[in-house]
């Protein structure tokens, strides 16, 4: 007997709310007509001096102070709802937010190697069943979402998303979620055992018609893992957002790859471990994305500031995703900060799965489609597309492999924005998805998706849009970078961790226990700063509560051309404005320190020191294997179900190419 879940009535998010807020003009005010807007009336003014001269109407004055109170308590309300719904989402064991209702089919908990896994088949929106509405001509969209930190859901978070998108083009979707806590010693294998039992299930409820594979960011790694491990059972598969070239990136743009090195390598993931007795806390990595950013986070209060009466609800809607953190294994986020974020393995083929078993993307014979932003300073299109150069050495390498990679970029939206914008899923994704049968009729080779939409309408349907593929060279997606750097990375990486796991690491490991790991977990900042303001902890929060309903009943927002509303929004601007510049300063001089350490004389000397220890020195000038022998060897020795590497070399781009600019990858 099938689980079956109803979804909770949810308001839907704007995009603005991922990548930047947009002005909204405030409500109107529900008090009487000033005099001053009576024709030939005059208003009375005050001496203060607002701009450029002009003197404040003493009516803006007192509007403005009533408004200012009114929106301080509403504001403080609405965070005070925020850690209440944060602590009631905690107290119901965090399950997926989905706008969906769904039955769980399989429990990846209860596999003989356990995850915390489970496939969902979406059965229902609102009342509308949807047995009657799906084509049973097209294949099923299974979607998973990333572990980055966050719970399920965000593929499937509103009406307008990924979910919704497929569904209404007759897709029957299904949901791979996974639950707060891992199973104990999970690895990567064993998720890759349940997601390859999740598409062996859609595949037989489908008479083993392959599933479409969608992963969003961090997720879109471990579908290309599971695409090279299984054979014919997959379909095309969609990487929203997804890195796969962890090293690649602009300089002063993507400060995110050169984390590692400035931190030591993955040393501190393993600290963070021990402390949290074999579990890595999402709310790091959560941290980290608020951190890349600051005037983001300015923007993200600020807006609701100042649209609070418009805004509340779908900030308390997101933030109930953005704020429930998950757990991962020891072994699963050492295995992802080692062979991926510091490592970058998974491009040269060394990602190790099972003893003896690394993946080589050359085994992919699916159709990839990749979807990439410009405005995304996570995954950046060099991460999302930078892999290719390095698995095929050249366009006609690409194409006697047989495989077809298409690509998509979008000018400006942010990183979650790609998978929650409700105007990105009903152009790009909605194309992405109508568009599938075309590209599994492309000849191989490499090709960049364009969508042509002159109306500029998300919601125009064809042929008022049209899609069409443009085919591309892959020395246009070269990008060029300190690689000899990065490589300094890892080797220092792996003696750190080496040093912190022989030392510091034994002592931790030894004091470490369940209750001081509960400590940590709920003195972690990304929790006190919410849960703190809840009633429960802070009682007082109740006479706010009361004040906001009185509020709400009589409210009386200042009027659209009040002249200190503003000034408050040139001072808001004025504030993200210089938080923004405050944060590429730090980038710029983070860029130089990596800099300093990784690729000038110092570093240097300090790998002549690794070199004493015994430790192999990066090579700054590794050569290429010829394309047609390294194929011939990996068909020699490769077993069937895991690929093997047979001799590791590492890729670099060579010297005669050109870095691929953003003029060359267009965009759509």
């Amino acid at each position: 007997m099938h689980d079956v879940h109803r979804r909770n009535k949810q308001a839907p998010v704007p995009a603005q709310a991922f990548h930047g807020p947009e002005p909204a003009a405030p409500a109107p005010s529900a008090g009487p007509v000033p005099a001053a807007d009576v024709k030939g009336a005059e208003r009375p003014t005050i001496g203060s001096q607002v701009s450029h001269g002009s003197q404040l109407p003493a009516g803006d004055f007192a509007e403005y102070i009533r408004d200012t109170f009114e929106r301080t308590i509403l504001f403080w309300d609405t965070l005070r709802q925020r850690a209440d719904n944060m602590l009631a989402h905690e107290r119901a064991g965090k399950p997926p937010l989905l706008d969906f209702d769904y039955e769980v089919i399989l429990d990846g908990r209860r596999f003989d190697r356990p995850a915390n896994y489970a496939l969902l088949r979406i059965t229902r929106v609102g009342e509308d069943c949807l047995d009657d509405c799906l084509d049973p001509e097209k294949p099923p969209v299974m979607i998973v979402d990333p572990r980055a930190g966050h719970g399920p859901g965000i593929g499937g978070f509103k009406r307008e998303s990924e979910v919704g998108m497929a569904l209404h083009e007759g897709h029957a979707v299904y949901f791979v979620i996974f639950y707060p806590e891992p199973a104990p010693g999970q690895t990567l294998d064993d998720v890759l055992h349940a997601l390859r039992r999740f598409v062996e299930e859609v595949a037989g409820r489908h008479g083993g018609r392959a599933p479409v594979l969608y992963g969003n960011c961090q997720a879109g790694w471990a579908m290309v893992l599971l695409a090279a491990d299984c054979e014919g059972l997959a379909g095309p598969v969609v990487l929203n957002g997804s890195p796969l070239s962890y090293w690649a990136g602009e300089s002063g743009v993507n400060p995110m790859r050169i984390a590692g090195g400035l931190l030591g390598g993955a040393w501190l993931t393993n600290l963070l471990t021990d402390l949290g007795d074999g579990r890595f806390d999402g709310a790091w990595l959560v941290q980290n994305f608020e951190n890349l950013r600051p005037e983001g986070v300015w923007d993200k209060y600020a807006n609701l500031y100042a649209n609070i009466d418009g805004e509340r609800e779908r900030f308390l809607e997101f933030e109930r995703w953005w704020n429930g953190f998950y757990f991962l294994s020891r072994e699963e986020i050492l295995a992802i900060v080692e062979n991926l974020f510091v490592g970058n393995k998974l491009e040269e083929g060394r990602v190790p799965i099972c003893d003896g078993c690394t993946v080589d993307l050359r085994r992919i014979q699916n159709p990839i489609v990749i979807f990439s932003s410009y405005g995304d300073n996570i995954t950046p299109p060099h991460q999302a597309l930078g892999w290719i150069p390095v698995v095929y050495r050249d366009t006609d390498d690409l194409k006697a492999s047989g495989q077809r990679i298409v690509y998509l970029t979008n000018p400006h939206v942010g990183h979650l924005g790609i998978f929650v914008s409700a105007k990105v899923a009903r152009l790009e994704h909605r194309a992405i998805l109508e568009s599938l049968g075309d590209v599994n009729r492309l000849p191989p080779g490499l090709y960049e998706m364009k969508i042509d939409n002159p109306t500029g309408d998300p919601d125009c349907r064809k042929p008022n849009y049209s899609v069409r593929f443009e085919e591309r060279d892959i020395a246009d997606i070269r990008f060029e970078y300190p690689r000899s750097g990065f490589e300094r990375v890892r080797t220092l990486s792996e003696f750190n961790a080496e040093l912190y796991s022989k030392t510091a690491g034994l002592w931790i490991r030894a004091l470490a226990n369940p209750w001081s790991a509960a400590a940590l977990e709920w003195l972690h900042p990304m929790r006190t700063s919410r849960y703190l303001l809840s009633e429960s902890f802070l009682p007082g929060q109740r006479i706010v509560a009361a004040l906001a309903r009185i509020v709400e009943s009589d409210r009386h927002p200042a009027s659209s051309g009040n002249a200190l509303r503003d000034a408050e929004r040139k001072l808001s601007d004025a504030v993200s404005e210089t938080l923004s510049q405050a944060r590429r300063v730090r980038d710029t001089g983070f860029e130089q320190l990596f800099s300093a350490l990784y690729e000038g004389p110092w570093a240097e000397a300090w790998s002549r020191w690794l070199e004493s220890t015994g430790r192999p020195v990066p090579n700054s000038a590794p050569t290429w294997i010829p394309a047609a022998e390294s194929t011939q060897i990996e068909r020699e020795i490769r077993p069937r179900s895991r690929a093997t590497t047979p001799a590791q070399t590492r890729v670099a781009a060579r010297g005669s190419r050109t870095p691929m600019s953003r003029k060359n990858l267009g965009h759509s």
